[in-house]
């Protein structure tokens, strides 16, 4: 390498968790934690549990604003998911909180017959969704959409931003049921508000229209998608983004409707493996209404993801804007 060659910053282990902002994107620290403290204003019945991780999933505020409504159940999910079936069995209103890969796989025997078969009262919130971790397998729930859409009974939600997720908490305690949703933690992302957003359980929003593309997107692959909208504007590509909170129940005549415009090749792009999530839901939506039109699907591949900082991962899989850039003018071209 030239001594005039510019060097990359050297990137170090802080990376492996780093925000999923873009640089100099506006942020809002904690809203899962702060909208639960607004809930629990409202709502007595409403209790904060976790399995050691209340620091690591914004529950901590919570148990501050409310020590007597907080149950940290130390690290033991089953144990967790089955005190919280009894919570609900009593009359309380539990929003329990772990990293996904222990909630979709360590504790899912527990949620699937103590809290869904009884359809009880239990909302579930869980961080690192995705490839939203540097720590390699043990810490990136990358199957967890498809496992817990696979849950009868269960609603799951993969918001966008911090607007989503404060509005998302006071309307899954108005949704009878238990509810899985996916949780960004500390300094969120704000995107949404740009949009006179409003978040609806089952309920998906067109947040930008376009003649070329529709790019139908849950989760952090929605500021994905309209970064990558912004970039094909300057080559005179127009792309349309769908956002889908709601995996399940999935908006299905909203997205039918949409992918049936002809002329416009769909994409859908999900921070998940390639089965069982979005992408396998939209496209058995769309055959099932006899829809078919150009379709290409943006997600992780069915594979045990690499450890590394964020950054250099979202590239080698495919999710980071430039990456996605890319694809979609190869795909239009």
């Amino acid at each position: 390498m030239s001594a005039t060659t510019p060097q990359k910053p050297r990137l170090t282990t802080s990376a492996m968790i780093a925000s999923i902002a873009s640089e100099g994107q506006r942020t809002r620290s904690a809203p899962f934690g702060n909208a639960l403290i607004e809930l629990g204003k409202q709502r007595s019945d409403v209790v904060g549990m976790t399995a050691d991780l209340g620091k690591y999933t914004d529950l901590h505020l919570f148990a501050k604003a409310y020590p007597e409504r907080f149950y940290q159940m130390g690290m033991a999910e089953q144990v967790l998911m089955g005190a919280a079936a009894g919570m609900a069995r009593e009359g309380a209103m539990p929003f329990v909180t772990t990293y996904a890969v222990f909630a979709t796989r360590r504790a899912y025997d527990f949620i699937h017959q103590s809290i869904a078969e009884e359809h009880l009262n239990v909302k579930i919130a869980c961080a690192l969704p995705g490839l939203t971790s540097g720590y390699g397998p043990s810490h990136q729930a990358t199957e967890d959409l498809a496992l817990m859409r696979a849950m009868p009974g269960m609603t799951v939600i993969d918001p966008c931003d911090a607007l989503e997720i404060e509005q998302a908490v006071p309307a899954m305690a108005a949704h009878q049921g238990p509810v899985y949703m996916r949780l960004l933690r500390g300094n969120v992302p704000l995107v949404l508000d740009e949009y006179g957003y409003q978040f609806e359980i089952g309920k998906a929003r067109m947040l930008r229209d376009g003649p070329d593309v529709l790019i139908i997107s849950s989760g952090i692959m929605t500021m994905r998608a309209l970064e990558v909208a912004g970039a094909l504007d300057k080559d005179q590509i127009g792309a349309a983004v769908l956002h889908v909170p709601t995996i399940k129940p999935l908006d299905i005549s909203t997205i039918v409707r949409e992918a049936s415009r002809p002329g416009r090749l769909v994409v859908v792009a999900e921070n998940h493996t390639v089965i069982g999530g979005l992408g396998e839901a939209v496209a058995l939506a769309l055959l099932q209404a006899g829809v078919s039109p150009a379709f290409r699907h943006i997600a992780l591949p069915d594979a045990f993801l690499d450890a590394g900082a964020l950054p250099t991962l979202h590239d080698r899989y495919g999710i980071s804007t430039s990456v996605m850039t890319g694809r979609l003018k190869d795909w239009l071209a």
